[in-house]
C-alpha cells in the first residue's frame, strides 16, 4: 500500500461520544482519498470510528504502508500522539513516513514534528499531500523545500515552506470517497440511537466571519463554494446509494449566499431530488424569504448561532449580530415550520452573572426547539487565545485545548454550575409552557435550577 489515510476518532473507546452517538464519516480524508486516486496514487482508508486503537495497530503492522497520513483535530490529538508513539517504536514500521494534517496542525506544528511526525501539511490538504507524496516517492528529500504548505525537520531544525494558495474552484475536486468506508455502520448507529440516520455533505469551505473564539486553522478567513449543480449531483448519488433519512450540511453558514441558496433550490426541483436536511447559519443571513426557500428545499432543522443572550458578550466575541434580531429569527423559523436549534457558550472573558441571566431570558423569549451549552475554552491560534491570561500548568502532550484554563470573571467551577442552572431553568420553562401547568418533571428541573444558582453563589463567595 502506498498511502494509508486514517484519523484518531474511536467512538467505541470514548464514553462521552457513545452517549451522544452522532458519528459522521471523516469527510476530510474521504476527499483526500478521492483526489489521490484521481491522480493515480494507490491509497486506502482505515476508518477508526467504529474500530479500536489495537485494531488500527494490527492493521498497520499487517499492511505496512509507505505513507501514513493522519487527520488530527483538537478532540483526537491525544489518540493521534499515541498512534505516532506506536509507529516510532515499531521495528516493522520504521520505514513508514508519518504525515499529519487537519486543524490541530497549523499552530502546533513544531510540537507535532518533535513528537515524531515526519511531515505536517498546513492548511488545505489535497494539492499539498499529492505533491508531498510524489516528492517523497522520488527519494529526493532536498525537493521538500519546493513543496508549499508543509513543515518538516532537517539538519537546520524545523523548516516551513511558503503557504499554499487555496483551491480556487471546489467544483474541480472529485466527490469524497464514501465507498472507501462502510457508510452503513454510521447509518446503523444513528438508527439504533435516534431512529433515523444522516449523511454529511460539505458545500463550502471557510467562513467569512470573524468570531474571536473560532479557529480558522485550515481554510483561513475565506469563502469558497461548490456550484449548486455539483452539490445536487452529489445528493442524487447519495440518495441512490444510501437513501438516508436526512442530510447534514457541515458548512459553517449555510445561508451565507442567498443567490446560491435560491439556485440550489431550483436545481433540486429541476432534477426532482427531494431531501430532508439540517444545517447551521447566522440570524443576520436569514429572513422570511430565506426561510421560505429553506423549507421548500427540504430543511427541517436549522441551528442558529447565538452563544449568548447578552449583547455585551456577543460584541466581545465580535459576532456582529443583534441579540433581538436573533431572538426574532428563532421565533420566525419555528413559525415557518422549521425546527430551530441554538448554541450557548458560557464563561467567555468578561461575562458576569447578569450576562448569564440575560442568556436564560434569551432562551425563554426565543424558545428554541433544541440547544447545546458549552463552557468557553481558548483554542490556540484564535484571537480569544491571544487575549486571555493563561493560568495553571498545561501539558501539551497530555491535555487538549479544552483543558486550558484562563483568568475568568469567576472560578471555573462556577461555570459548571452555571451550565446546570441554564439547562435546568430553561427545561423547567419549556415543560411548563408546553403543559400549561406544573408537572413533576418541571418541578424537578426548577429545584435543580435553584440548587445550581445557590452553588454558583457559594463558589463566588468562597473566591472573594
Amino acid at each position: 500500500m502506498k498511502v494509508l489515510l486514517t484519523h484518531g476518532y474511536f467512538i467505541k473507546e470514548d464514553l462521552v461520544e457513545q452517549k451522544i452517538m452522532k458519528p459522521y464519516p471523516p469527510l476530510g480524508i474521504l476527499y483526500l482519498s478521492s483526489y489521490l486516486s484521481q491522480h493515480g496514487v494507490d491509497n486506502k482508508i482505515f476508518d477508526s470510528t467504529f474500530s479500536s486503537k489495537e485494531e488500527l495497530k494490527q492493521y498497520l503492522l499487517r499492511e505496512r504502508p509507505e505513507y501514513i497520513a493522519i487527520y488530527i483535530n483538537l478532540m483526537t490529538k491525544l489518540n493521534v500522539l499515541e498512534i505516532i508513539r506506536f509507529l516510532k517504536s515499531s521495528n516493522e514500521l520504521k520505514g513508514s513516513k508519518i504525515i499529519l494534517g487537519g486543524p490541530e496542525v497549523r499552530y502546533n506544528s513544531e510540537d507535532l514534528l518533535k513528537h515524531g511526525a515526519d511531515c505536517v501539511v498546513i492548511g488545505e490538504g489535497e494539492h499539498t499531500l499529492l505533491e508531498l507524496v510524489q516528492t517523497l516517492d522520488g527519494k529526493k528529500t532536498e525537493d521538500l523545500s519546493k513543496v508549499n504548505g508543509i513543515g518538516y525537520i532537517n539538519f537546520d531544525g524545523v523548516t516551513f515552506t511558503p503557504e499554499r494558495s487555496l483551491i480556487s474552484s471546489l467544483d474541480d475536486l472529485p466527490l469524497p470517497d464514501r465507498q472507501g468506508i462502510n457508510i452503513k455502520d454510521y447509518q446503523s448507529a444513528w438508527k439504533e440511537r435516534h431512529k433515523q440516520d444522516a449523511v454529511s455533505v460539505s458545500t463550502m469551505r471557510g467562513c467569512p466571519y470573524t468570531c474571536r473564539w473560532c479557529s480558522r486553522a485550515v481554510y483561513g478567513l475565506s469563502y469558497r463554494r461548490r456550484s449548486p449543480k455539483k452539490v445536487v449531483e452529489e445528493l442524487r448519488i447519495i440518495k441512490e446509494s444510501y437513501n438516508p433519512d436526512s442530510i447534514w450540511f457541515v458548512d459553517d453558514v449555510f445561508t451565507v449566499s442567498h443567490l446560491w441558496l435560491n439556485e440550489f433550490n431550483e436545481e433540486l426541483k429541476k432534477h426532482d431530488v427531494k431531501i430532508n436536511y439540517e444545517c447551521i447559519t447566522r440570524s443576520d443571513r436569514m429572513n422570511e424569504d430565506v426561510l421560505r426557500i429553506m423549507k421548500e428545499s427540504g430543511c427541517f432543522r436549522v441551528w442558529i448561532g447565538a452563544e449568548s443572550g447578552s449583547q455585551k458578550v456577543i460584541d466581545a466575541m465580535d459576532r456582529r449580530i443583534n441579540v433581538n434580531q436573533m431572538r426574532e429569527m428563532i421565533k420566525l423559523t419555528k413559525k415557518k415550520g422549521i425546527e430551530a436549534g441554538t448554541f450557548i457558550m458560557l464563561g467567555y472573558p468578561g461575562e458576569t452573572e447578569k450576562d448569564i441571566e440575560e442568556t436564560i431570558y434569551h432562551l425563554k423569549k426565543s424558545n428554541p426547539d433544541h440547544f447545546t451549552i458549552t463552557v468557553a475554552y481558548p483554542i490556540k491560534g484564535t484571537e480569544f487565545y491571544e487575549e486571555v491570561e493563561q493560568i495553571g500548568e498545561f501539558q501539551w502532550d497530555k491535555q487538549t485545548d479544552r483543558e486550558r484554563d484562563f483568568k475568568r470573571t469567576y472560578p471555573r467551577k462556577y461555570y459548571n454550575y452555571a451550565v446546570q442552572r441554564v439547562h435546568s431553568e430553561f427545561s423547567y420553562y419549556k415543560l411548563k409552557s408546553e403543559n400549561q401547568s406544573l408537572s413533576v418533571p418541571a418541578i424537578k428541573f426548577k429545584i435543580k435550577s435553584i440548587l445550581a444558582k445557590a452553588r454558583m453563589q457559594l463558589v463566588k463567595a468562597a473566591a472573594y
